[in-house]
């Protein structure tokens, strides 16, 4: 499968289907990964964790989207998820990563529930062994205050290119934070998982 970092497929397992981000660098394309919330509501995520079984089919329609990196752009980038917003952007990431493609990578991950940072030890593994990564994981207050720490840590946010993904709510609040502080809408990317 031929796909840019951060883009999404169409997966169906049986009857039941999912539109979801690939959260995996086209660097590893042998391997395809999901972020699959465990949900009773959800057809899709019931036939995962309650019917799939090792070796079932599962077949993948796609890529789609453009929520993808601008590896051209000078600038050091901020990466901005809510929630499994994740997916996407750790496929981002390694993908920045693997190009070497910024002097600064900086993630903030916000969560609405205590187990939200599902992958911490990932994140903070990847701080320490990387001189231009850091890992904010954030659990309380708003989007109000997510923004207001970016600003905090960087005085200057205009000089970072930021990519954003979460739930839909969450990335409209966001970019409007965001536009409050004067950020330039051309340098965000931004989408709804």
């Amino acid at each position: 499968l031929r796909f840019l970092a951060g883009q999404s497929v169409t997966l169906a397992a049986g009857e039941a289907t999912a539109q979801l981000p690939i959260a995996s660098c086209p660097c590893d394309d042998r391997n395809l990964h999901f972020h699959i919330v465990r949900d009773a509501d959800d057809d899709f995520s019931r036939q995962v964790y309650e019917v799939l079984g090792a070796g079932d089919p599962v077949t993948v329609f796609g890529p789609w989207g453009d929520f993808a990196l601008h590896a051209e752009s000078p600038r050091p980038i901020l990466f901005v998820a809510g929630d499994a917003g994740f997916a996407p952007i750790k496929g981002l990431i390694e993908h920045a990563m693997s190009l070497d493609a910024a002097e600064l990578l900086h993630l903030y991950w916000h969560a609405s529930a205590p187990t939200g940072h599902y992958l911490a030890n990932l994140c903070r593994s990847w701080a320490d062994a990387l001189d231009n990564f850091r890992y904010t994981a954030l659990a309380e207050g708003g989007v109000d205050d997510l923004v207001g720490r970016m600003a905090q840590d960087h005085a200057d946010l205009a000089a970072f290119d930021i990519y954003l993904a979460g739930p839909g709510a969450f990335v409209e609040e966001a970019t409007k934070a965001l536009a409050q502080q004067g950020f330039p809408p051309s340098q965000l990317v931004a989408t709804a998982t």
